[in-house]
């Protein structure tokens, strides 16, 4: 299992806290630090079983600076915003654990985070 996480970010830290107090076994991965590379993006993206507008931090002021509410949301745009992630790793929704059956979650709830280690 392997968390991508941003240090300053409460929901990862809350992540975190949860994973140790159930005793998972998992490496943590400092994504703004070692930025994953497109097809590592393209790997998440599968095994959330979701595109990369849908993990997209839209708020953020990279994102407004690129106007990506404005990108179409569609198969021909996929590269690009993925492209757009790897160059802006700050845009990456947080945090996402990869599951030990090959399945991904972003774990901002609770739920979430006891999803992936029940899976």
């Amino acid at each position: 299992m392997e968390i991508w996480i941003n240090p300053a970010c409460s929901k990862c830290r809350g992540a975190i806290e949860l994973l140790d107090a159930e005793g998972a076994s998992y490496t943590v991965r400092r994504y703004l630090e070692d930025v994953p590379s497109e097809d590592e993006i393209r790997t998440v993206l599968e095994r959330l079983g979701l595109e990369p507008w849908d993990i997209t931090r839209t708020q953020e002021a990279d994102a407004k600076e690129l106007g990506l509410k404005e990108w179409p949301r569609e198969a021909g745009s996929r590269d690009r915003w993925i492209a757009a992630l790897a160059a802006h790793p700050k845009l990456i929704q947080r945090p996402i654990i990869t599951a030990e059956d090959g399945t991904a979650v972003v774990g901002r709830t609770e739920e979430a985070v006891r999803d992936a280690l029940s899976r």
